[in-house]
């Protein structure tokens, strides 16, 4: 059995990095106290009637976020008041983190060649991986050996797993089936992207690989096999950074772009027919017409939400949410699905997934193993003051809560 993953943030910044969403401003956020004096009453708040004066007026929301935009960043007067020689120091101060932020940058871009350094020792890995799992040949006996689990195993599981390997070679399956179909179903932010239409696509997905540009980005390289709904073996989608970093030297992700997909006739599965009747203006009699409309679909993911651009005032308010939405589900593709599609494919990522960064599964066996310790204490203790305790609750009516035992809250 391959080792546990871990969720846990390495040792060193990635680059690129899931820091990388779209440059926003930070919300302003007040951590003013609400007054506690008794006698102060605040004015009840009708937020369904708040929400409804928004929708109806989308041009007050955008003046408002153009106010609330101003303010970011604005001196509050305090340096422009200080003495001239204070001042010369605070710029000597911002030239010094000038040269902190160019290092900075530079770590990143080392970073980042340190990440193409050994994707290089990876990349053989994850050949390999295809070949075993497209049928094109079986894995070694060192290499199952070191999959297994260290049980030993009875003589009575060994004559079973003689019968299926005799089977097996009667009746024999090409690598495994569905491989790259399961492993992103087991994803959850792919998962709900994937309709029931797709995965008839999907099944004919053989690999996923990704591939480092010249400059700063990635790109995610999509292979298909022969199918009935497009004739394209690849479909990429490529994920681009700004030129200049960020504060920190990070890198700003920019926008994406997809591939064209050549779909078949009638076999587009982004569209959906829809019936639409029409009426003939001279004659006033009405037809029935199908029309083809956006549906669901994982396919989608090729399409790529844009940017908004500086004049661009009719973006609808959630084109942000959905950049940073899209640039999360390339992150998990190259981060997540890509390097560990094996656990995905059986499922064990998902316990680790569930836990969150930072926790070692194995302190919390330590800590439940304690826990039933104590646990069997206190349901002896319980035990033996259980009589007096009843006493206790018949003589005052109340009862005593019982002592829950401890749990592990998984972030």
């Amino acid at each position: 059995m391959s080792e546990p993953i871990r969720n846990k943030k390495a040792d060193f910044p990635v680059a690129p990095t899931p820091q990388n969403t779209p440059a926003n401003n930070a919300p302003i956020s007040s951590h003013a106290q609400q007054p506690g004096v008794s006698s102060i009453k605040e004015e009840s708040l009708d937020t369904a009637a708040a929400a409804s004066l928004f929708a109806r007026n989308p041009a007050l929301v955008s003046m408002i976020q153009g106010k609330l935009g101003q303010l970011v960043g604005r001196s509050s007067g305090y340096i422009e008041s200080l003495p001239p020689v204070v001042r010369r120091r605070v710029a000597g101060l911002k030239g010094v983190q000038k040269e902190h932020a160019k290092l900075e940058a530079q770590f990143q871009e080392e970073v980042l060649e340190l990440e193409k350094k050994y994707f290089a020792k990876f990349t053989p890995l994850y050949e390999r991986r295809s070949t075993i799992v497209n049928g094109g040949a079986e894995p070694t006996e060192g290499e199952v050996e070191a999959g297994k689990e260290d049980e030993e195993e009875d003589e009575e599981n060994k004559e079973s797993e003689k019968k299926e390997e005799t089977e097996e070679t009667e009746s024999p399956a090409a690598g495994i089936p569905e491989f790259w179909l399961s492993a992103m179903k087991n994803q959850v932010s792919l998962a709900e992207m994937i309709t029931d239409r797709d995965e008839e696509a999907l099944k004919h997905l053989t690999d996923i690989r990704m591939e480092y540009l010249d400059r700063p980005g990635f790109r995610l390289i999509f292979e298909f096999s022969e199918n009935e709904f497009f004739t394209n073996k690849t479909i990429s989608k490529t994920y681009y950074y700004k030129d200049e970093n960020g504060y920190g030297g990070d890198f700003i992700y920019d926008h994406a772009e997809g591939s064209k997909i050549d779909w078949k006739e009638e076999k587009d599965l982004t569209l959906r027919l829809e019936s639409k009747k029409q009426r003939n203006k001279n004659t006033k009699q009405t037809r029935v017409v199908k029309i083809s409309v956006p549906t669901e679909s994982f396919f989608n993911f090729f399409s790529p939400p844009q940017p908004p651009t500086d004049d661009d005032e009719s973006v609808a308010s959630d084109i942000e949410e959905r950049l940073e939405l899209d640039y999360q589900l390339g992150e998990d593709i190259k981060e997540k699905l890509i390097p560990r599609a094996i656990d995905w494919f059986t499922g064990e990522a998902l316990q680790f997934e569930e836990l969150g960064e930072d926790i070692d599964p194995e302190e919390f066996d330590d800590e439940d193993d304690e826990d039933d310790e104590d646990d069997e204490d206190d349901d002896e203790d319980e035990r033996g003051s259980a009589s007096a305790e009843d006493d206790s609750d018949d003589e005052d009516g109340t009862s005593k809560p019982k002592k829950e035992a401890a749990e592990c809250k998984q972030n």
